[in-house]
């Protein structure tokens, strides 16, 4: 069992969220009163998570994509009044850390995939503060054989979106 606060320290810390600027909050965006016991875990703050969490009895719900991203309707109705309505109701709380978690040298969402598509020597850049990052294939691949190792790696088809020629 641990207090909510002493979780979101040490998130906070483990992650260095301080030194990111985000379009978002990272840390508790809802607090629950309760310690926290069982502590689920997900991609994105959607009904469907939260539902499953607090049929697994969760005091509190870690997520990559929280909520009141910069830009958006502060408001609490619709969807998101649902959602937020769902958390207080059942006092669980929500943490969330975007960039943080996108950029962390080891438990990062780009470190990690890196991993999976065993790429050599995979770092950050110095370029977008350490969420963009690079690394080599396995081997020279032509591109039906780079879609094969992505679908392969991930358990699924990759999706190729056809961007502008040099645009970042």
């Amino acid at each position: 069992m641990t207090e909510l606060t002493t979780l979101a320290e040490y998130c906070d810390a483990l992650l260095s969220a301080a030194s990111f600027e985000d379009y978002c909050p990272n840390g508790i965006q809802v607090e629950g009163e309760r310690p926290v016991r069982r502590l689920a875990s997900g991609v994105t703050a959607s009904a469907a998570l939260l539902q499953e969490a607090l049929a697994w009895g969760a005091d509190a719900i870690l997520v990559h994509h929280g909520w009141f991203w910069r830009g958006e309707d502060p408001r609490l109705t619709g969807m998101k009044g649902r959602r937020v309505r769902t958390l207080t109701r059942a006092d669980v709380a929500l943490l969330a850390y975007h960039i943080p978690l996108d950029a962390h040298p080891e438990l990062g969402n780009n470190r990690q995939l890196a991993e999976v598509l065993e790429l050599r020597a995979p770092r950050a850049t110095d370029r977008c503060g350490g969420i963009l990052w690079q690394g080599w294939l396995p081997h020279p691949m032509a591109a039906p054989d780079l879609a094969a190792h992505l679908a392969a790696a991930l358990g699924r088809s990759p999706m190729h979106i056809q961007g502008r020629r040099g645009a970042i």
